[in-house]
């Protein structure tokens, strides 16, 4: 671990520009990065925070295909929806870039070239898979196949997404074609390889001995068991129409690998900061004296913390990174997050239905988010935390301060008397909370740090709470002055405390107490005088608005609709059975019948006995429905009956007939019936 630092560098991981952002993105990476980079700019550290889309690679290319657009506007369309997403969210990047950009190609390529005249990569011809049919050979994410480690039969060619594990096409099992549905033949082609086999020990020396105590579990273990599995080289390159070209000679229509070329793309973002901002980039990746720090998804731990590393060591002028906090997945509703299968909460669509409340939101994120194992976030929480912890605790600590400085003072920060006991040690204990939520965050514990700052609200009413200044008004004044005084420096020391994790929430606070320049996070540590007596306070507003069951129930709705139509768009219809002649279907006598009675079979869970008017005769039938249809609910129904099935005993009933049915794209039972009036009896033909 780098101790003092004289800058930081913080990295988020780049996102795809496939689709536009949801809250699984927010939680595992743009919510903690820019946490950690508010925090340390509060603290008056030197930062570069940069991101950037991530333009390049398989996955665009198929999001074209699927619109029938081309990969330059699939790009901008996503990269403008991206851009605004983050920006009304207030992740306070420094620079986000675009792998598009001419100083990307230039950077990467550049890498590339070093590496390349250096030795460091191997030139092989290989077989790889080839779809005959498209007449292309197919890049990892144009495969699908069985996982040959945990058996998932939807793994892609370059990662299994069910048990994480990191896969070439080529180890997939019955592998098929995205494009066609083809199963690919072996075909030979030359690629590029970083031969990682050549880094092990460096790996194990950096990673598995000197980051053992400061990694978190979970990265250092799926790196472990990368390394002890053994390295072996992996190829840079593809046969692709979209990326970077390989820039040596025999290389054409060959592009870099998207994960060579994607985390070149925070050194091109930062040398796209340098020269807008007038500063030389170099420091902030060559340096000793910096830290780097990247904020990714389990998913890219093995590209972070092996190949990436390995590429810098290689290349032999850059730091590599103190921490990699990778967190795990966060799913919606108990399934995961799927962009393809619309299973997800939109930041641009959150936005339009919840006004204003994008720190409702990071709260939730934060206060939800999967650290160490994957969580789940429901509504129902989302509703629970905002209308049970900020606006019960945050917001009523703020208001009741406001309002009372306001009733009793005009609005002017009272001069104090002598201080309390409780005053002095209230006052004490606040003073003690940027240490500790800097001790959370710099460990990065996120959601711990949220803990705490949300500690110091609950100190502040429990304080308002003990001394009851709207009884002590009546009897001692001047008592009061004291005790206003004191809310009003926990107050103040919120908006400082909170900015990290709510930065809207810290601008209106700040508004509302007139507090012009940002209070600096250590001020609170040494200063009880963060608010100045005489001070002239705004009105209260609301800082937080409770949430209705109304809101939240139509969220609900909105992903069963969603859940709906997945089903019907996965639903398998069933193979057409053999051919039969008319006469086998003419023996069948289907007739329009009514229920006119129903009931429930004595300790059968399934079985419904219903008495059906035929137009032949009203006639017992025993169905399997139970389960779906209440009795009641049946009675006077339209149906179609077989007539004409040979009777059958069940349960001590004769069941004389047999009523169709079909399944709704849900899978619910659906009665197949006339969609006229039609009398019982008629025949169907």
């Amino acid at each position: 671990m780098i101790q003092n630092p004289k800058r930081y560098t913080i990295t988020a991981a780049l996102p795809y520009t496939n689709g536009p952002i949801h809250i699984g993105h927010l939680a595992g990476v743009y919510v903690p990065s820019d946490i950690y980079s508010r925090y340390l700019r509060l603290q008056g550290k030197d930062v570069l925070f940069v991101c950037g889309s991530d333009e390049h690679g398989v996955a665009i290319s198929m999001k074209a295909k699927k619109e029938g657009i081309t990969p330059q506007e699939v790009i901008d369309k996503y990269d403008g929806i991206i851009r605004k997403s983050f920006s009304d969210f207030g992740i306070s990047f420094d620079n986000y870039s675009r792998t598009s950009a001419k100083i990307h190609h230039d950077t990467a390529s550049e890498f590339f070239t070093t590496l390349y005249e250096k030795g460091d990569f191997i030139e092989q011809i290989t077989e790889q898979l080839y779809d005959a049919k498209a007449d292309q050979f197919l890049a990892d994410r144009f495969v699908i196949g069985t996982c040959p480690k945990c058996g998932n039969e939807e793994a892609y060619g370059d990662q299994c997404e069910q048990c994480g594990s990191t896969l070439n096409a080529t180890d997939l099992i019955n592998p098929k074609s995205t494009i066609t549905g083809e199963t690919p033949i072996m075909k030979s082609t030359k690629h590029w390889f970083l031969p990682l086999d050549r880094y092990e020990e460096f790996l194990k020396a950096w990673i598995l001995v000197g980051h053992k105590n400061d990694w978190k579990p979970n990265v250092y273990g799926q790196v472990k068991s990368w390394i002890d599995g053994g390295l072996e080289p992996r190829a840079v390159t593809r046969d692709l129409d979209w990326g970077i070209d390989v820039p040596v000679e025999g290389a054409e229509g060959k592009k870099l690998y998207v994960w060579f070329d994607a985390p070149i793309g925070y050194i091109s973002s930062s040398k796209e900061w340098a020269l807008r901002e007038g500063k030389d980039w170099e420091p902030y990746w060559k340096k000793k004296d910096t830290k780097l720090v990247h904020f990714i998804g389990k998913d890219n731990i093995v590209f972070h913390c092996i190949i990436f590393p390995a590429m810098l060591k290689a290349e032999g002028s850059y730091i590599l990174p103190d921490n990699v906090p990778a967190n795990e997945f966060l799913n919606l509703e108990g399934n995961k997050l799927s962009t393809s299968k619309n299973w997800a909460v939109w930041l641009h669509e959150y936005l339009e239905e919840f006004p204003n409340q994008q720190d409702v939101l990071r709260y939730a994120l934060t206060s939800n988010a999967p650290e160490t194992k994957d969580n789940d976030f429901t509504w129902k929480d989302f509703q629970a935390r905002n209308n049970n912890e900020l606006v019960a605790i945050y917001g009523n600590f703020i208001n009741r301060v406001v309002v009372l400085t306001n009733k009793y003072y005009n609005g002017i920060v009272p001069q104090p008397n002598e201080l309390s006991e409780v005053d002095e040690a209230t006052l004490t204990e606040l003073k003690a909370y940027p240490a500790v939520i800097s001790s959370s965050i710099e460990r990065y514990r996120f959601r711990e740090a949220l803990g705490e700052m949300m500690n110091v609200a609950r100190l502040g009413n429990k304080y308002l709470a003990d001394e009851e200044p709207w009884k002590m008004i009546k009897t001692a004044e001047s008592r009061v002055q004291t005790q206003m005084y004191v809310a009003l420096q926990i107050a103040a020391a919120l908006s400082s405390l909170c900015e990290p994790f709510l930065p809207f929430t810290s601008t209106k606070l700040s508004r509302i107490l007139k507090i012009e320049d940002k209070i600096d996070w250590n001020t609170v540590s040494t200063n009880s005088d963060l608010i100045s007596a005489g001070h002239q306070i705004g009105e209260a507003e609301l800082l937080f608005a409770k949430i209705e069951d109304e809101e939240i129930q139509k969220q609900i709705d909105k992903l069963e609709a969603t859940k709906t139509a997945n089903k019907a768009e996965n639903k398998i219809v069933e193979p057409q059975k053999e051919a039969i002649q008319f006469d086998d279907f003419s023996k069948m006598d289907l007739r329009v019948g009514t229920i006119i009675e129903a009931s429930k079979m004595p300790k059968a869970n399934k079985l419904l006995i219903l008495k059906v008017d035929t137009g032949i005769d009203v006639r017992t039938i025993v169905s399997g429905i139970a389960e779906s249809f209440k009795p009641e609910d049946i009675v006077g129904k339209k149906v179609t009956v077989l007539v004409n099935l040979a009777p059958r005993n069940l349960r001590g009933v004769e069941s004389q007939g047999m009523i169709l049915m079909t399944t709704s794209a849900e899978g619910k039972l659906v009665f197949v019936n006339p969609d006229a009036e039609v009398t019982n009896g008629e025949t169907i033909n």
